[in-house]
């Protein structure tokens, strides 16, 4: 075991770890942020979801021996960032991260749920993550609208650096936004490196298990184990999906009550340690997801200085970086739910229900679009 280590794998470990974390931990800040989470209580969710995705991709990899690496869900949390407060406050949030996580354990365990959400028309699946990400997407506009002076330095090591490397892109817009932030006022005496846990006692709403629940489910399985069981194959592994999904499944669970979201395979992140940059050998690559195991638990070890210095920063400009991350998210996710001419109509109509805000009956636009444009598909489909 100690022989198939190397330092390919470690350099692509700490690479994965620090750009799966830099790229998108002000998404779950905003997203924990926006359904009604204090400021320690949105420290406690990252906490919790950078040791859950630690250490869940420490035990797969260990026990598959494949370089199976797990992250939070961007898109899930750009979802929370698009949502209002339920009417039971952050608790009923926390009960609807408990019912998506039990929604991932049963589609782990039970098949025929998992066959249905891989199901879900394309079209309508990416058009509905396109309308989630829309709002958080148009931040960085609106940033340079409201502090040129802070939001163009930032976009601009964005754009500089991701013609270098696209990976690092955003990880150095963020390390420039806590660079500027630092020279206008550093918050010194606000930062704490200490572990911060605040345990939440969930609230189980009807209206939050729609509107928040079912779509985090949706957007975990669609948008990110789908993919990132794809990305796995193509690099020549075939692991069976069933126990993955129940062990981020668990893990989401465990997470939950302290305020995270959910964690799920990664996708964007797991090609940078099940592929060549890793190791030439694969069966030597799965160290490689260890290490981004253990370099994300020490990353939510510290996370509470990290939510300190967000909260002190003006919320414009982070859900600016935020955006920045989503970028390429959204630009995937609305290529792929426009390119079925066919079914264009009803991925249009599913894009703008979910990105208009809609909220009828407490329940937000992600579930409303899926509802539209599905309705719209159908209706085509059967008058063809």
């Amino acid at each position: 075991m100690r022989a198939s280590f190397s330092a390919q794998a470690l350099f692509a470990g700490l690479l994965a770890a620090f750009v799966g974390f830099a790229s998108s931990f002000a998404v779950v800040l905003q997203g924990l942020s926006a359904v009604g989470a204090s400021p320690a209580q949105a420290a406690s969710g990252l906490t919790a979801l950078a040791i859950a995705m630690g250490l869940c991709g420490i035990v797969l990899s260990l026990w598959r021996r494949m370089p199976i690496t797990v992250a939070w869900s961007t898109p899930g949390a750009a979802l929370l960032a698009g949502s209002a407060v339920p009417e039971g406050g952050f608790p009923a949030a926390v009960g609807a991260f408990i019912a998506a996580a039990l929604l991932v354990l049963v589609a782990g365990l039970w098949k025929p749920l998992g066959r249905a959400v891989a199901r879900i028309p394309a079209p309508i699946a990416n058009a509905m993550l396109a309308g989630v990400l829309f709002g958080l997407c148009l931040a960085p506009v609106r940033a340079v609208e409201q502090m040129p002076t802070l939001a163009l330095p930032v976009i601009l090591t964005w754009l500089v650096v991701g013609r270098l490397n696209r990976l690092l892109a955003v990880p150095a817009a963020v390390v420039v936004t806590v660079g500027l932030l630092w020279w206008q006022a550093p918050p010194m005496g606000d930062l704490s490196f200490s572990p911060v846990a605040v345990l939440v006692v969930p609230a189980f709403d009807a209206t939050a298990m729609v509107g928040i629940a079912l779509p985090l489910f949706l957007v975990a399985m669609a948008s990110q184990n789908i993919p990132g069981m794809a990305v796995l194959n193509v690099n020549g592994y075939r692991p069976d999906p069933g126990p993955l999904f129940t062990t981020t499944g668990l893990f989401s669970l465990a997470a939950a009550p302290l305020g995270g979201h959910g964690v799920n395979l990664a996708a964007i992140t797991a090609a940078l340690c099940a592929g060549d940059t890793a190791h030439p050998d694969r069966s030597r690559r799965w160290w490689a997801a260890v290490i981004a195991g253990i370099g994300y638990c020490l990353f939510g070890l510290a996370a509470g200085a990290a939510a300190a210095f967000i909260a002190a920063a003006p919320p414009i400009l982070i859900q600016a970086v935020a955006g920045l991350a989503l970028l390429g998210s959204f630009g995937a996710a609305i290529v792929a739910g426009l390119s079925d001419v066919a079914d264009r109509e009803a991925a249009v109509v599913t894009f703008l229900v979910t990105a208009s805000g809609l909220t009828v009956l407490g329940i937000g636009g992600a579930f409303w679009g899926l509802l539209a444009g599905g309705a719209v598909m159908a209706f085509a489909r059967w008058k063809r």
